[in-house]
Protein backbone atom coordinates (compact mmCIF):
# COMPACT_ATOMS: atom_id res chain seq x y z
CA UNK A 1 0.00 0.00 0.00
CA UNK A 2 1.33 3.44 -0.93
CA UNK A 3 2.47 5.66 2.00
CA UNK A 4 -0.24 8.26 1.36
CA UNK A 5 -2.92 5.60 1.10
CA UNK A 6 -1.64 3.83 4.22
CA UNK A 7 -1.76 7.13 6.16
CA UNK A 8 -5.30 7.87 5.03
CA UNK A 9 -6.34 4.31 5.89
CA UNK A 10 -4.91 4.69 9.39
CA UNK A 11 -6.69 8.02 9.89
CA UNK A 12 -9.92 6.45 8.64
CA UNK A 13 -9.58 3.61 11.16
CA UNK A 14 -9.01 6.11 13.97
CA UNK A 15 -11.95 8.43 13.23
CA UNK A 16 -14.43 5.61 12.62
CA UNK A 17 -16.82 5.09 15.51
CA UNK A 18 -16.70 2.06 17.75
CA UNK A 19 -13.48 0.21 16.84
CA UNK A 20 -13.05 -1.28 20.29
CA UNK A 21 -9.91 -3.21 19.32
CA UNK A 22 -8.00 -0.02 18.49
CA UNK A 23 -7.06 1.99 21.59
CA UNK A 24 -6.30 5.18 19.65
CA UNK A 25 -9.60 4.94 17.73
CA UNK A 26 -11.54 4.29 20.92
CA UNK A 27 -9.83 7.23 22.65
CA UNK A 28 -10.67 9.47 19.71
CA UNK A 29 -14.35 8.45 19.96
CA UNK A 30 -14.54 9.48 23.60
CA UNK A 31 -12.56 12.65 22.89
CA UNK A 32 -15.14 13.71 20.28
CA UNK A 33 -17.96 12.94 22.74
CA UNK A 34 -16.31 15.25 25.30
CA UNK A 35 -15.87 17.96 22.65
CA UNK A 36 -19.56 17.73 21.65
CA UNK A 37 -20.75 18.09 25.25
CA UNK A 38 -18.29 20.92 25.91
CA UNK A 39 -19.65 22.78 22.89
CA UNK A 40 -23.27 22.21 23.85
CA UNK A 41 -22.60 23.11 27.48
CA UNK A 42 -20.85 26.36 26.51
CA UNK A 43 -23.69 27.25 24.15
CA UNK A 44 -26.24 26.72 26.94
CA UNK A 45 -24.22 28.77 29.46
CA UNK A 46 -24.00 31.58 26.90
CA UNK A 47 -27.75 32.15 27.28
CA UNK A 48 -27.51 33.01 31.03
CA UNK A 49 -27.24 36.73 31.77
CA UNK A 50 -25.21 36.17 34.94
CA UNK A 51 -22.48 34.39 32.95
CA UNK A 52 -21.35 37.60 31.21
CA UNK A 53 -18.19 37.64 33.35
CA UNK A 54 -17.07 34.41 31.73
CA UNK A 55 -18.24 35.21 28.22
CA UNK A 56 -14.70 35.31 26.83
CA UNK A 57 -13.98 31.81 28.15
CA UNK A 58 -17.31 30.52 26.84
CA UNK A 59 -16.69 32.02 23.39
CA UNK A 60 -13.20 30.54 23.40
CA UNK A 61 -14.56 27.04 24.13
CA UNK A 62 -17.16 27.39 21.36
CA UNK A 63 -14.52 28.62 18.91
CA UNK A 64 -12.03 25.86 19.77
CA UNK A 65 -14.59 23.05 19.59
CA UNK A 66 -15.93 24.39 16.29
CA UNK A 67 -12.40 24.29 14.88
CA UNK A 68 -12.16 20.65 15.99
CA UNK A 69 -15.50 19.86 14.31
CA UNK A 70 -14.17 21.42 11.13
CA UNK A 71 -10.91 19.44 11.28
CA UNK A 72 -12.78 16.17 11.87
CA UNK A 73 -15.08 16.91 8.93
CA UNK A 74 -12.10 17.54 6.62
CA UNK A 75 -10.54 14.23 7.69
CA UNK A 76 -13.80 12.36 7.08
CA UNK A 77 -14.07 13.83 3.58
CA UNK A 78 -10.40 13.04 2.90
CA UNK A 79 -10.85 9.36 3.86
CA UNK A 80 -14.36 8.87 2.42
CA UNK A 81 -13.08 6.48 -0.26
CA UNK A 82 -12.47 3.89 2.50
CA UNK A 83 -16.02 4.36 3.76
CA UNK A 84 -17.38 3.72 0.25
CA UNK A 85 -14.74 1.44 -1.32
CA UNK A 86 -17.05 0.55 -4.21
CA UNK A 87 -16.97 4.17 -5.45
CA UNK A 88 -14.11 6.14 -6.95
CA UNK A 89 -12.51 8.74 -4.60
CA UNK A 90 -14.40 11.77 -5.96
CA UNK A 91 -17.76 10.00 -5.95
CA UNK A 92 -17.09 8.63 -2.46
CA UNK A 93 -16.38 12.12 -1.11
CA UNK A 94 -19.51 13.55 -2.72
CA UNK A 95 -21.50 10.64 -1.34
CA UNK A 96 -20.29 11.35 2.20
CA UNK A 97 -20.88 15.10 1.90
CA UNK A 98 -24.50 14.51 0.85
CA UNK A 99 -25.13 11.76 3.45
CA UNK A 100 -27.07 12.30 6.68
CA UNK A 101 -24.01 12.27 8.92
CA UNK A 102 -22.05 14.32 6.41
CA UNK A 103 -24.64 17.10 6.45
CA UNK A 104 -24.89 16.98 10.24
CA UNK A 105 -21.11 17.27 10.55
CA UNK A 106 -21.01 20.16 8.07
CA UNK A 107 -23.78 22.25 9.63
CA UNK A 108 -22.47 21.66 13.15
CA UNK A 109 -19.65 24.14 12.47
CA UNK A 110 -20.37 25.94 9.16
CA UNK A 111 -22.92 28.46 10.55
CA UNK A 112 -20.35 29.52 13.18
CA UNK A 113 -17.90 30.61 10.48
CA UNK A 114 -20.55 31.94 8.07
CA UNK A 115 -22.65 34.47 10.03
CA UNK A 116 -26.31 34.55 9.11
CA UNK A 117 -26.38 30.94 7.84
CA UNK A 118 -28.78 29.02 10.09
CA UNK A 119 -27.14 30.67 13.09
CA UNK A 120 -30.14 30.10 15.34
CA UNK A 121 -30.27 26.39 14.49
CA UNK A 122 -26.58 25.56 14.79
CA UNK A 123 -27.04 24.00 18.24
CA UNK A 124 -29.62 21.58 16.86
CA UNK A 125 -27.05 20.16 14.44
CA UNK A 126 -24.46 19.88 17.20
CA UNK A 127 -26.92 18.00 19.37
CA UNK A 128 -27.72 15.66 16.45
CA UNK A 129 -24.04 14.69 16.46
CA UNK A 130 -24.78 12.99 19.78
CA UNK A 131 -26.51 10.30 17.68
CA UNK A 132 -23.04 8.98 16.90
CA UNK A 133 -22.58 8.24 20.61
CA UNK A 134 -25.00 5.34 20.22
CA UNK A 135 -22.31 3.61 18.17
CA UNK A 136 -20.14 3.44 21.29
CA UNK A 137 -22.72 1.47 23.27
CA UNK A 138 -22.91 -1.63 21.16
CA UNK A 139 -25.46 -4.41 21.64
CA UNK A 140 -23.08 -6.56 19.63
CA UNK A 141 -20.28 -5.90 17.19
CA UNK A 142 -22.64 -5.61 14.22
CA UNK A 143 -25.63 -3.65 15.53
CA UNK A 144 -25.71 -0.77 17.97
CA UNK A 145 -28.65 0.65 19.89
CA UNK A 146 -29.43 3.41 17.40
CA UNK A 147 -29.43 1.02 14.45
CA UNK A 148 -31.84 -1.29 16.25
CA UNK A 149 -34.26 1.62 16.81
CA UNK A 150 -34.07 2.64 13.15
CA UNK A 151 -34.55 -0.95 11.98
CA UNK A 152 -37.65 -1.39 14.16
CA UNK A 153 -39.18 1.88 12.94
CA UNK A 154 -38.49 1.01 9.30
CA UNK A 155 -39.86 -2.51 9.66
CA UNK A 156 -43.02 -1.31 11.42
CA UNK A 157 -43.49 1.88 9.41
CA UNK A 158 -46.74 0.76 7.77
CA UNK A 159 -48.36 -0.16 11.08
CA UNK A 160 -47.11 3.06 12.67
CA UNK A 161 -48.46 5.12 9.76
CA UNK A 162 -51.86 3.43 10.09
CA UNK A 163 -52.05 4.04 13.85
CA UNK A 164 -50.96 7.68 13.54
CA UNK A 165 -53.51 8.21 10.75
CA UNK A 166 -56.19 6.78 13.05
CA UNK A 167 -55.15 9.22 15.78
CA UNK A 168 -55.32 12.16 13.35
CA UNK A 169 -58.79 11.15 12.12
CA UNK A 170 -60.01 10.80 15.70
CA UNK A 171 -58.49 14.15 16.60
CA UNK A 172 -60.25 15.94 13.73
CA UNK A 173 -63.61 14.26 14.39
CA UNK A 174 -63.53 15.00 18.14
CA UNK A 175 -62.49 18.63 17.57
CA UNK A 176 -65.46 19.27 15.27
CA UNK A 177 -67.86 17.61 17.71
CA UNK A 178 -66.54 19.60 20.65
CA UNK A 179 -66.68 22.86 18.68
CA UNK A 180 -70.37 22.27 17.90
CA UNK A 181 -71.15 21.38 21.53
CA UNK A 182 -69.22 24.21 23.22
CA UNK A 183 -69.12 27.14 20.80
CA UNK A 184 -72.39 28.68 21.97
CA UNK A 185 -71.57 28.23 25.68
CA UNK A 186 -68.05 29.68 25.47
CA UNK A 187 -67.47 31.32 22.07
CA UNK A 188 -64.32 33.08 23.27
CA UNK A 189 -62.68 29.70 24.07
CA UNK A 190 -63.93 27.49 21.22
CA UNK A 191 -63.72 30.22 18.61
CA UNK A 192 -63.23 27.94 15.62
CA UNK A 193 -62.39 24.41 14.60
CA UNK A 194 -58.70 24.99 15.32
CA UNK A 195 -59.49 25.61 18.99
CA UNK A 196 -61.22 22.22 19.00
CA UNK A 197 -58.13 20.60 17.44
CA UNK A 198 -55.95 22.05 20.19
CA UNK A 199 -58.31 20.65 22.82
CA UNK A 200 -58.53 17.23 21.15
CA UNK A 201 -54.74 17.01 20.83
CA UNK A 202 -54.17 17.72 24.52
CA UNK A 203 -56.94 15.29 25.50
CA UNK A 204 -56.12 12.42 23.12
CA UNK A 205 -52.45 12.57 24.04
CA UNK A 206 -53.44 12.71 27.73
CA UNK A 207 -51.55 15.97 28.28
CA UNK A 208 -54.51 18.07 29.44
CA UNK A 209 -53.08 21.59 29.74
CA UNK A 210 -56.34 22.90 31.21
CA UNK A 211 -56.41 26.09 29.14
CA UNK A 212 -59.40 24.80 27.13
CA UNK A 213 -62.05 22.52 28.63
CA UNK A 214 -65.79 21.88 28.19
CA UNK A 215 -68.39 23.30 30.57
CA UNK A 216 -71.62 21.88 29.13
CA UNK A 217 -72.94 18.45 30.12
CA UNK A 218 -72.77 17.12 26.57
CA UNK A 219 -69.28 18.49 26.16
CA UNK A 220 -68.06 16.84 29.35
CA UNK A 221 -69.52 13.49 28.37
CA UNK A 222 -67.76 13.83 25.02
CA UNK A 223 -64.52 14.72 26.81
CA UNK A 224 -64.74 11.59 28.98
CA UNK A 225 -65.18 9.37 25.91
CA UNK A 226 -62.33 11.07 24.05
CA UNK A 227 -60.02 10.73 27.07
CA UNK A 228 -60.69 6.97 27.28
CA UNK A 229 -60.14 6.59 23.53
CA UNK A 230 -56.96 8.65 23.72
CA UNK A 231 -55.36 6.27 26.21
CA UNK A 232 -56.03 3.33 23.89
CA UNK A 233 -55.01 5.07 20.66
CA UNK A 234 -51.74 6.42 22.01
CA UNK A 235 -50.88 2.96 23.35
CA UNK A 236 -51.11 1.44 19.85
CA UNK A 237 -47.82 2.90 18.44
CA UNK A 238 -46.09 2.05 21.73
CA UNK A 239 -47.24 -1.56 21.46
CA UNK A 240 -46.14 -1.77 17.82
CA UNK A 241 -42.64 -0.52 18.63
CA UNK A 242 -42.36 -2.81 21.67
CA UNK A 243 -43.38 -5.80 19.57
CA UNK A 244 -40.78 -4.79 16.97
CA UNK A 245 -38.00 -4.87 19.57
CA UNK A 246 -39.12 -8.29 20.79
CA UNK A 247 -39.08 -9.60 17.21
CA UNK A 248 -35.60 -8.22 16.55
CA UNK A 249 -34.06 -9.99 19.53
CA UNK A 250 -36.08 -13.14 18.98
CA UNK A 251 -34.50 -13.45 15.52
CA UNK A 252 -31.05 -13.58 17.09
CA UNK A 253 -32.11 -16.11 19.70
CA UNK A 254 -33.81 -18.42 17.22
CA UNK A 255 -31.04 -18.35 14.58
CA UNK A 256 -29.69 -21.73 15.65
CA UNK A 257 -33.17 -23.25 15.47
CA UNK A 258 -33.85 -22.29 11.84
CA UNK A 259 -30.57 -23.37 10.27
CA UNK A 260 -29.74 -26.55 8.46
CA UNK A 261 -26.00 -27.00 8.52
CA UNK A 262 -23.70 -28.72 6.07
CA UNK A 263 -19.93 -28.56 5.92
CA UNK A 264 -18.48 -26.60 3.00
CA UNK A 265 -14.95 -26.57 1.62
CA UNK A 266 -13.04 -23.39 0.80
CA UNK A 267 -9.51 -22.28 0.05
CA UNK A 268 -7.74 -19.24 1.40
CA UNK A 269 -5.33 -17.19 -0.71
CA UNK A 270 -2.90 -14.56 0.64
CA UNK A 271 -2.24 -11.49 -1.50
CA UNK A 272 1.42 -10.55 -1.12
CA UNK A 273 2.92 -7.25 -2.29
CA UNK A 274 4.00 -8.78 -5.62
CA UNK A 275 0.77 -10.67 -6.24
CA UNK A 276 -0.78 -9.83 -9.66
CA UNK A 277 -4.24 -9.50 -8.07
CA UNK A 278 -3.18 -6.62 -5.79
CA UNK A 279 -5.13 -3.38 -6.47
CA UNK A 280 -7.50 -5.16 -8.86
CA UNK A 281 -11.28 -5.25 -8.70
CA UNK A 282 -12.99 -8.56 -7.94
CA UNK A 283 -14.74 -8.55 -11.31
CA UNK A 284 -11.36 -8.24 -13.09
CA UNK A 285 -9.77 -11.26 -11.42
CA UNK A 286 -8.95 -14.16 -13.81
CA UNK A 287 -11.08 -16.69 -11.92
CA UNK A 288 -12.61 -19.77 -13.55
CA UNK A 289 -16.43 -19.87 -13.44
CA UNK A 290 -16.36 -22.64 -10.82
CA UNK A 291 -14.70 -20.39 -8.21
CA UNK A 292 -16.02 -17.34 -6.40
CA UNK A 293 -14.54 -14.90 -3.89
CA UNK A 294 -16.86 -15.22 -0.90
CA UNK A 295 -15.08 -12.92 1.55
CA UNK A 296 -11.93 -10.87 2.13
CA UNK A 297 -10.03 -10.92 5.42
CA UNK A 298 -8.24 -7.62 5.78
CA UNK A 299 -5.62 -6.73 8.39
CA UNK A 300 -6.06 -10.15 9.94
CA UNK A 301 -9.45 -9.44 11.56
CA UNK A 302 -11.77 -7.35 9.38
CA UNK A 303 -14.16 -9.49 7.33
CA UNK A 304 -15.35 -7.79 4.14
CA UNK A 305 -18.17 -9.07 1.98
CA UNK A 306 -16.99 -8.13 -1.53
CA UNK A 307 -18.88 -7.19 -4.65
CA UNK A 308 -17.62 -6.90 -8.22
CA UNK A 309 -16.16 -3.43 -7.66
CA UNK A 310 -14.36 -4.24 -4.40
CA UNK A 311 -10.60 -3.67 -4.74
CA UNK A 312 -8.13 -6.27 -3.49
CA UNK A 313 -5.34 -4.78 -1.38
CA UNK A 314 -1.90 -6.01 -0.42
CA UNK A 315 -1.85 -8.42 2.55
CA UNK A 316 -5.52 -9.31 2.06
CA UNK A 317 -6.54 -12.93 2.40
CA UNK A 318 -9.24 -14.15 0.02
CA UNK A 319 -11.54 -17.04 0.74
CA UNK A 320 -12.48 -18.79 -2.51
CA UNK A 321 -15.35 -21.23 -2.70
CA UNK A 322 -14.15 -24.72 -3.71
CA UNK A 323 -11.86 -26.77 -1.49
CA UNK A 324 -11.12 -26.99 2.22
CA UNK A 325 -8.84 -24.25 3.53
CA UNK A 326 -6.46 -24.18 6.47
CA UNK A 327 -8.35 -22.12 9.06
CA UNK A 328 -5.81 -20.30 11.20
CA UNK A 329 -8.01 -17.35 12.24
CA UNK A 330 -11.01 -19.21 13.63
CA UNK A 331 -13.50 -19.03 10.77
CA UNK A 332 -16.28 -21.50 10.12
CA UNK A 333 -18.34 -21.46 6.93
CA UNK A 334 -21.81 -23.04 6.91
CA UNK A 335 -24.78 -23.20 4.60
CA UNK A 336 -28.40 -22.58 5.59
CA UNK A 337 -31.21 -24.06 3.54
CA UNK A 338 -34.11 -21.58 3.35
CA UNK A 339 -37.14 -23.81 3.67
CA UNK A 340 -40.85 -23.04 3.87
CA UNK A 341 -41.91 -20.89 6.87
CA UNK A 342 -38.36 -19.70 7.43
CA UNK A 343 -38.67 -16.16 8.92
CA UNK A 344 -35.87 -14.93 6.66
CA UNK A 345 -37.99 -15.37 3.52
CA UNK A 346 -38.73 -11.96 1.98
CA UNK A 347 -36.24 -10.14 4.24
CA UNK A 348 -33.43 -7.91 3.02
CA UNK A 349 -29.94 -8.80 4.24
CA UNK A 350 -29.43 -5.42 5.90
CA UNK A 351 -32.62 -6.01 7.94
CA UNK A 352 -31.51 -9.33 9.42
CA UNK A 353 -30.39 -9.35 13.04
CA UNK A 354 -27.40 -11.71 13.03
CA UNK A 355 -25.12 -12.69 15.91
CA UNK A 356 -22.08 -10.46 16.26
CA UNK A 357 -19.72 -13.14 14.89
CA UNK A 358 -21.79 -14.03 11.80
CA UNK A 359 -22.01 -12.56 8.28
CA UNK A 360 -23.69 -13.77 5.08
CA UNK A 361 -21.08 -14.23 2.37
CA UNK A 362 -22.94 -15.69 -0.62
CA UNK A 363 -26.29 -17.08 -1.75
CA UNK A 364 -26.76 -20.10 -4.02
CA UNK A 365 -30.00 -19.61 -5.99
CA UNK A 366 -31.34 -21.73 -8.87
CA UNK A 367 -27.96 -23.28 -9.56
CA UNK A 368 -26.02 -19.98 -9.53
CA UNK A 369 -23.87 -18.24 -6.94
CA UNK A 370 -24.77 -14.65 -6.01
CA UNK A 371 -22.57 -12.12 -4.25
CA UNK A 372 -25.14 -10.46 -1.97
CA UNK A 373 -25.45 -6.85 -0.91
CA UNK A 374 -27.61 -5.14 1.70
CA UNK A 375 -30.71 -4.93 -0.52
CA UNK A 376 -30.61 -8.58 -1.59
CA UNK A 377 -33.89 -10.29 -0.64
CA UNK A 378 -33.80 -13.87 0.61
CA UNK A 379 -36.19 -16.23 -1.18
CA UNK A 380 -37.57 -19.69 -0.53
CA UNK A 381 -35.20 -22.38 -1.78
CA UNK A 382 -32.05 -20.27 -1.38
CA UNK A 383 -28.89 -21.79 0.05
CA UNK A 384 -27.31 -19.10 2.21
CA UNK A 385 -23.62 -19.36 3.08
CA UNK A 386 -22.66 -17.74 6.37
CA UNK A 387 -19.27 -17.14 7.93
CA UNK A 388 -18.88 -17.44 11.69
CA UNK A 389 -15.85 -16.38 13.66
CA UNK A 390 -15.23 -18.94 16.37
CA UNK A 391 -15.26 -17.47 19.85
Amino acid sequence: MKPDKALRKRIFDIIQIGNKDDLISKSFDYFIVVIIFLNIGATVLETFDNMYKYISIINGVIWLTSIMFCAEYVLRVWTADFLYPESDPLRARLRFISSFYGLIDLFSFLPYFVPGLLTSGIVAFRILRVIRIFHLFRINSQYDAFNVVIDVLMEKRQQLFSSISLIMIMMLASSLCMYNLEHEAQPEVFQNAFSGIWWSMSTLLTVGYGDIYPITLAGRIMAILIAFLGVGLVAIPTGIISAGFVEQYTKVKSLSEITFNNDLRFIMLSIESSHPWADKKIKDLPLPPELIVVLVVREGKNIIIPDGNSIIQENDRLVLGALEFDDDIGLQLREISIRENNPWIGSRLDRLELPFNTVIVTIYRKGKNMIPHGKTVIKKGDLVVICEKKL
